[in-house]
């Protein structure tokens, strides 16, 4: 089965904790626990974030959206963060924090309700980069407070092959059950639509659009992805003009490109969506200016949790 580690964040440090043994991915490990909110990010050069601070403003912003109290310990959280991933034997890692909504009995150990999941990472493989890949939409999902990242919505959300192919291992994939299914069949990502049918955003990431030359990602009612703050500041720099518009669902066939982005995906392009190709059938030269600047980008501005 795919490997992971659980921690619990406490003053002495992180403590760990049992992974249940038929866990394949992150939402397995929190199966009856109080959901709260959460990130999930990776790591670069083994044991460096990018953007990490703004991932944990983000948290606060979450529990802040949601009436709680709570104050993140951010030194302590840090602290185990650097050390966590330092120590993890992989060579880049798939990072989840969780702040519990209440503290939440663990064995040894007593209450907890700081979380730390890590498991190893790969990047998505050079070739969907090339070849770009199928989405569709998901018409009845819909994120309650869609400025916080819940838990709740993650472990309801529907599990697109983008997110098969980075949590479970060949082994983990069985060849068909009710709830899992080969990836060839599954979507990489789907999308959420807002009561006119415009393209809000995926389940897991930013969704994005370039039509004559103009970029297109939705204003309002998403998620404000990490990625997607720092794609909205490139785009300009790079004299591309990016309006903060969702494009409609019916407009597919006058789209030239496509994209998602998130934290662990960066910009991957999109040929088809639900079913329909977008452009050409082929990724397109403005994403693909895009995705070379925010890897420089990544280069020059990942640094160690401490």
């Amino acid at each position: 089965m795919t490997t992971f580690q659980l921690f619990a964040v406490e003053d002495a440090g992180p403590r760990p904790l049992p992974v249940p043994a038929d866990a394949i991915q992150f939402a397995d490990l929190y199966r009856g626990l109080p959901l709260g909110v959460y990130d999930a990010f990776r790591t670069f050069e083994h044991n460096k974030f990018l953007y990490l601070g703004r991932h944990l403003a983000r948290t606060e912003r979450s529990m802040a959206l949601l009436g709680w109290q709570y104050a993140l310990n951010r030194p302590r959280l840090l602290q185990a963060l650097h050390g966590l991933v330092s120590a993890a034997p992989w060579p880049e890692l798939r990072v989840r924090i969780d702040i519990l909504a209440e503290p939440a009995a663990f064995a040894p150990g007593g209450l907890a309700r700081e979380l730390i999941a890590l498991q190893p990472f790969t990047p998505p493989p050079a070739d969907l980069y090339e070849r770009g890949v199928a989405v569709d939409f998901a018409a009845d999902l819909r994120r309650d407070t869609p400025l916080a990242k819940t838990a709740e919505f993650a472990a309801r959300r529907p599990l697109g092959g983008g997110l098969r192919m980075m949590e479970q291992t060949a082994d983990d994939r069985p060849p068909t059950t009710d709830s899992i299914m080969p990836p060839a069949v599954v979507p990489y990502e789907y999308l959420l639509l807002d009561e006119h049918r415009r393209i809000l955003e995926g389940s897991g990431t930013n969704f994005w659009a370039a039509r004559d030359g103009v970029v297109y990602t939705a204003g309002e009612g998403v998620l404000e992805g990490i990625t997607r703050e720092i794609l909205l500041r490139l785009i300009p720099e790079l004299g591309i003009e990016v309006r903060l518009e969702a494009v409609g669902a019916d407009e597919i066939a006058t789209l030239d490109e496509a994209a998602l982005s998130g934290s662990s995906r960066a910009l991957l392009p999109v040929v088809s969506v639900a079913g329909q190709p977008v452009g050409d059938g082929r990724p397109g030269p403005i994403m693909r200016r895009i995705l070379d600047a925010y890897n420089l980008f990544v280069a020059e501005n990942v640094r160690a949790a401490i």
